[in-house]
């Protein structure tokens, strides 16, 4: 309480308030001064929505909300978006959650979004990324899979920077879609573009007015490499040379680790857009798959009787599942993992080495999966009657057709699915890969939909397993997976992930961990913690522990090796189609 004293009579002698709220902050004492609580604000901008969280400063979501965003598909493989109508939904989400709180009470606000490009001229105005000139539909989507040749050229080139991204450039990052940009919308886009942003970045800039952008999406996306910077010989290798005048502004001079604080905080335009107050506090921002990362791996795991308890955060991995998934691993010190991005630093966690691997479609997969299947109508039926969601009932249903006693995961011992339908992100890197499915029958009964559904949930599991031992093979000791997003909703899907790798899952105490990983740049960028890893062991918690079924050892044993035979015949049967 003398503190507090102090801290009183050094404000009634006019010190700056913004070094004062720091210390207030700090020592979580604004309820103290003020009478109230304060809050931070994560904004969450997935593949169809944008979301966003009112969370304390233990890291407790008090309220969301979510926004549908427009995604439009003008040809095969073109996914795009509005940066205009992203940044309305932002707004709208915010003044939503912070609906019934002070202005003073939020102070710091964190954005993450989707790794998809944003393409404004030199008034920050729209340039239209599709044929039709559309200048409102100025976002390549992370999913847009238009630069799959440009990829391959940048690939073949074997320039350094490669190593940094397992050796093969997905299309999925920016330079392919760039140069794609560049050789089929000349005049129409790339000479009217004067800045190219990463989403997340837009979102920051939109906000702030700072052209600083992240290094976790400089550093994961675009090449970056800190310290040295740009690489200038990669740039002009590949074509874009004119990328490097004026010390590469259209794409980023100026980069910050996340959760440093941007320019004067929110701008008078954006705080009246927003909701909040001129000058609160913005970090720099995170794609949403990190954000996921702070917002679990960093949990306080004691009594949990974890094998990561009593080690380093080097021995977690990050899963965060949704549409796609990305597996998150940290290091001290720089490991090349072939097929599997990295190592970045900083990108995640400052002063720490990440890796990252992923699959392309999981979400994504499992819906076409079953919507696609002629009993989908029935199951549609069913669920209604029972009030539930396709996907409990499905569990459900699996679990009825299982003999007593055992598990559902043996249903799916004579049908295998290869799970890249939107080509292998790692740790293969290789795009050109297409799905298989072994073991199909000419029926098309709900139990037939159970099936293959529960065949896709393992092919997914076995997917990170094969993500893992890539890891484990160059150097990650790696004890327990720590998963959040909307698959980790889905408890067949968290149960065949733990069953399949052998390892323990966490589930965080709140379920929407990616907001609470936003909201801790927030916290950070108003000083009310003094780092990253401070904020997410006092923002981040652990809900709950599924362990793995040991029964299932051998079976999942075998299951893996038909998996991997699936990936090498579909490479001899290529070999075979292309002799002439």
């Amino acid at each position: 309480m003398s503190k507090f004293i102090q801290w009183r009579s050094l404000v009634k002698r006019d010190v700056l308030w913004a070094e004062v709220k720091v210390l207030i902050t700090r020592y979580a004492l604004f309820p103290l001064l003020m009478g109230e609580d304060f809050y931070y604000v994560g904004v969450d901008v997935g593949t169809g929505s944008a979301r966003a969280a009112l969370v304390t400063r233990e890291g407790q979501i008090k309220t969301t909300t979510e926004e549908p965003l427009s995604i439009w598909r003008p040809k095969p493989e073109h996914y795009v978006q509005s940066s205009t109508e992203i940044w309305q939904r932002c707004c709208t989400a915010v003044k939503r959650v912070t609906r019934g709180v002070q202005k003073n009470q939020v102070l710091g606000i964190g954005f993450d979004a989707t790794c998809s490009l944003v393409v404004l001229d030199q008034n920050f105005q729209p340039v239209s990324v599709t044929e039709e000139g559309d200048s409102q539909q100025n976002v390549v989507m992370w999913m847009d899979h238009r630069a799959a040749e440009q990829a391959a050229r940048i690939t073949n080139t074997n320039h350094r920077v490669l190593s940094r991204v397992g050796g093969v450039m997905s299309q999925e990052m920016q330079p392919p879609k760039l140069l794609w940009l560049k050789e089929n919308l000349k005049d129409s886009c790339w000479d009217k573009a004067a800045h190219f942003f990463d989403l997340p970045d837009f979102l920051s800039w939109k906000a702030t007015g700072s052209l600083t952008r992240s290094l976790c999406t400089l550093v994961c996306k675009w090449t970056y490499c800190p310290p040295e910077g740009w690489d200038d010989s990669f740039w002009i290798s590949v074509g874009l040379e004119d990328l490097l005048e004026n010390n590469f502004s259209k794409i980023g001079s100026v980069a910050a680790p996340p959760g440093s604080p941007l320019g004067g905080g929110l701008t008078a335009e954006a705080a009246s857009d927003l909701g909040l107050n001129p000058g609160t506090a913005v970090g720099a921002s995170l794609i949403d798959a990190h954000a996921g990362g702070l917002g679990v791996i960093g949990a306080n795991v004691s009594g949990f009787n974890l094998p990561c308890e009593h080690q380093p955060i080097t021995s977690r991995m990050a899963m965060i599942c949704g549409t796609s998934t990305c597996h998150l691993a940290v290091s001290g010190r720089a490991l090349f993992v072939p097929g599997v991005w990295g190592p970045y630093l900083s990108a995640m966690v400052p002063g720490l080495w990440l890796n990252e691997g992923g699959q392309s479609a999981t979400g994504s997969l499992i819906d076409h999966v079953v919507q696609g299947h002629a009993a989908y109508p029935q199951l549609q039926q069913q669920a209604q009657l029972r009030g539930e969601n396709i996907y409990t009932h499905l569990n459900t249903h699996l679990d009825s057709m299982a003999r007593s006693g055992s598990a559902a995961d043996l249903l799916g011992s004579s049908l295998h699915v290869w799970p890249d339908f939107h080509g292998n992100r790692s740790p293969l890197a290789d795009p050109s890969l297409k799905g298989m499915v072994v073991g199909l029958s000419l029926r098309h009964t709900l139990d037939d939909l159970a099936l293959l559904y529960l065949a896709t949930i393992q092919a997914l599991a076995l997917g990170t397993l094969h993500i893992l031992e890539a890891m484990r093979e160059t150097g990650h000791d790696i004890s327990t997976v720590f998963m959040c997003g909307g698959l980790s909703k889905n408890r067949l899907f968290v149960q065949v992930q733990a069953n399949a790798t052998g390892m323990p899952v966490v589930l965080p105490d709140q379920m929407e961990a990616v907001l609470v990983g936003a909201a801790v740049l927030g916290a950070c960028a108003s000083r009310g913690y003094g780092t990253i890893q401070e904020a997410m062991a006092r923002m981040a918690k652990v809900g709950r522990v599924v362990q793995p079924d040991p029964s299932l050892k051998s079976f999942y044993e075998r299951k893996y090796k038909v998996f991997l035979q699936l990936f090498s015949h579909q490479r001899e049967y290529q070999a075979l189609m292309d002799q002439s």
